[in-house]
C-alpha cells in the first residue's frame, strides 16, 4: 500500500531523521603491486620471514551520500636484510550511506566499510604471493572497529595534552 492509502506519512515528512542506509554498490581493485626484487636467489635462503603489514583507508564523497572507500593493503615480507616480496593492495568499494550523523558515518567509513572490503583485499593478496612463487599468506581478520577507537582516543589524548601543555604558566 503507499503512504496516503494508509494514512501514514514518510519519517521525513514528519521532521524525523530519514532511515538509516547502507548498501555496498561495487567492490573493485583500484591498484596492485607487486615486487620481489631478490627472485629468484632468495629461494635458496634459509629461515623464517619477517612479515610487517600496514593498513590504511581513505573516503571520498563522490555525491550525496555516495562514498567511495578504499582500504590500502602493503605486506612486506623480509629475510634478514633482503626483501623476499612486496605486495600493494588498494582494494576499494562504492557505499551508499544515508541517514546517519557525521560521527556515525565516520565510525562507517572507517570501521565498517573496510571490514567489508578485507576480505576481497586478503584473498588478493594471498593469490598474489602464491602466484609469485612463495607460500600464500593468509592475514589474520582485522578488528577495524578496535583500531578506530584506538585512533580516536589517541587524537583525544593528544588533545588534551596540547590543550594541558598551552595552559601551562610559562615560567
Amino acid at each position: 500500500m503507499s503512504d496516503e492509502q494508509t494514512g501514514q506519512q514518510p519519517a521525513q515528512a514528519k521532521g524525523q531523521q530519514p532511515a538509516q542506509q547502507v548498501e555496498l554498490h561495487q567492490v573493485y581493485l583500484k591498484d596492485l603491486s607487486f615486487e620481489a626484487p631478490n627472485s629468484p636467489m632468495i629461494a635458496r635462503e634459509q629461515g623464517q620471514p619477517e612479515v610487517k603489514l600496514q593498513l590504511g583507508n581513505a573516503s571520498t564523497m563522490l555525491s550525496e551520500g555516495v562514498y567511495e572507500i578504499v582500504l590500502s593493503l602493503t605486506v612486506t615480507a623480509t629475510l634478514g636484510d633482503k626483501t623476499l616480496y612486496l605486495v600493494e593492495v588498494k582494494q576499494a568499494g562504492l557505499f551508499s550511506l544515508k541517514g546517519f550523523n557525521e560521527q556515525q558515518l565516520e565510525q562507517l567509513q572507517n570501521a565498517y566499510c573496510p571490514n567489508t572490503l578485507f576480505p576481497f583485499a586478503r584473498e588478493t593478496v594471498a593469490s598474489l604471493i602464491g602466484k609469485g612463487g612463495f607460500p600464500p599468506l593468509l592475514l589474520s581478520p582485522i578488528n577495524f572497529e578496535a583500531l578506530y577507537v584506538q585512533r580516536l582516543q589517541s587524537q583525544q589524548a593528544q588533545a588534551e595534552q596540547a590543550q594541558a601543555e598551552q595552559q601551562k604558566p610559562s615560567s
